[in-house]
C-alpha cells in the first residue's frame, strides 16, 4: 500500500463521514467520478473492500474503518508537524483544539482571552458540551486538551491542575432556608432539587454528599442538562439546587440567588487541564498547559464578583 496518497485518504475520510460519493465530491471540491477512482484505487492497493455499497449510501467495512482511523492519524500527525516546524522557525504560531465541559464555560472564554493576549500567534477552537461529549473528543483526538472537573479514570490521561471548582446549594432569596446558619443535611430531606444530567461531575458530587440523607430517596429531584435552566427555576422558588459556584457569581452578587450555609459545604473539587498520555505535545499545547497551570485560577469566577487576571 505504499502507493497510497493522501487524496485517497481524504476521499475514503469523505465518503465515510457523509456517505454518500456526490456529498464528499462537493465536500472536497471534486467531481464525484474522481472521488469515485479514488475509493477504487485505494481499494486495489490494499486488495480488500473498504465500503458496502447500498441503497442508502456507502457504508465503511472493518478495512475502511481501519483505513479511516489511519487517515485521521495521519492528519493529526502533519497538524503537529504544522505546529513543530513554526517552533523551530521561532514564529510563536501554532493551533490549539480545546473542549470543555458546560459548567466551564462560565471561565473558559476568559482564560483563553487571556492566553491569546500572551499568544496572538496560536489559534484557538472551543467546542463546549456534557462531560460524556467532551470525554468522547478527547478520546478520539478531536481536541487537544479537555477542561473538566474530574478526570476520566482512564489510565492513558495525564492532568494538570488549573484551580479550586467549589460546589455549594443555592436557593431563592426568599426560601425559609436562606439566611440561617450551619444547616444540617438532614434539614433537606424534604426539599426539591434541581439537578444535571445522569453522569455529569456535578451531578455525581450532588449524589455523594446527599445520597446519604434519611428519607433522601423519597423526594422529588428534576433534571435539567442546562445551568441555565437549573438557575432560573431555583429563582422561581421551585426547588434547589447543588450547583458550581462558578455558575452563580452574578445572581448572588444581584441578589437573585442565595447560597444556604449547609455544613460541610462548599464541596471543594477542581478544575483540570487533560489530554492523551499518548499524544505528542505541540509547542501550542505546552504553550496553554503552562499559562492554565501558572494563571488559569485567576479568571475562575468568586461569589462577589470576578478578580482580575
Amino acid at each position: 500500500m505504499q502507493n497510497l496518497s493522501f487524496r485517497q485518504l481524504r476521499a475514503i475520510v469523505a465518503v465515510d463521514r457523509l456517505g454518500r460519493i456526490n456529498l464528499a465530491a462537493r465536500a472536497l471540491g471534486l467531481t464525484a467520478p474522481a472521488v469515485t477512482l479514488q475509493v477504487q484505487q485505494a481499494e486495489e492497493a490494499a486488495g480488500i473492500v473498504l465500503f458496502e455499497r447500498r441503497l442508502e449510501g456507502f457504508r465503511t467495512t472493518d478495512a475502511g474503518r481501519a483505513f479511516v482511523a489511519a487517515a485521521k492519524d495521519i492528519d493529526r500527525r502533519l497538524m503537529l508537524l504544522d505546529d513543530e516546524i513554526l517552533a523551530i522557525k521561532g514564529a510563536g504560531q501554532g493551533s490549539l483544539r480545546l473542549g470543555a465541559v458546560s459548567t466551564a464555560k462560565y471561565f473558559v472564554p476568559r482564560l483563553i482571552g487571556g492566553f491569546a493576549e500572551v499568544h496572538p500567534g496560536i489559534s484557538l477552537r472551543l467546542t463546549i458540551g456534557n462531560r460524556a461529549a467532551i470525554i468522547d473528543a478527547l478520546n478520539d483526538q478531536e481536541i487537544d486538551f479537555a477542561l473538566m472537573g474530574r478526570p476520566p479514570r482512564q489510565a492513558d490521561v495525564k492532568t494538570a491542575l488549573i484551580g479550586h471548582h467549589p460546589l455549594v446549594i443555592i436557593a431563592a432569596p426568599d426560601h425559609p432556608l436562606a439566611g440561617e446558619a450551619k444547616i444540617g443535611k438532614a434539614r433537606l430531606a424534604g426539599e426539591t432539587f434541581f439537578v444535571r444530567e445522569q453522569g455529569s461531575g456535578t451531578r455525581m458530587s450532588f449524589e455523594l454528599f446527599l445520597g446519604d440523607i434519611p428519607g433522601r430517596r423519597d423526594t422529588l429531584d428534576a433534571e435539567f442538562g442546562s445551568n441555565e435552566t437549573i438557575k432560573q427555576a431555583v429563582m422561581a422558588g421551585m426547588g434547589l439546587a447543588f450547583i458550581s459556584a462558578h455558575t452563580i457569581a452574578l445572581e448572588v452578587e444581584l441578589g437573585r440567588l442565595a447560597v444556604l450555609d449547609v455544613v460541610g459545604m462548599p464541596v471543594i473539587r477542581q478544575w483540570f487541564v487533560v489530554g492523551r498520555a499518548d499524544r505528542l505535545t505541540s509547542p501550542a499545547m505546552a504553550a496553554f498547559k503552562a499559562f492554565a497551570v501558572t494563571r488559569g485560577e485567576s479568571f475562575l469566577p468568586v461569589l462577589g464578583g470576578s478578580p482580575e487576571p
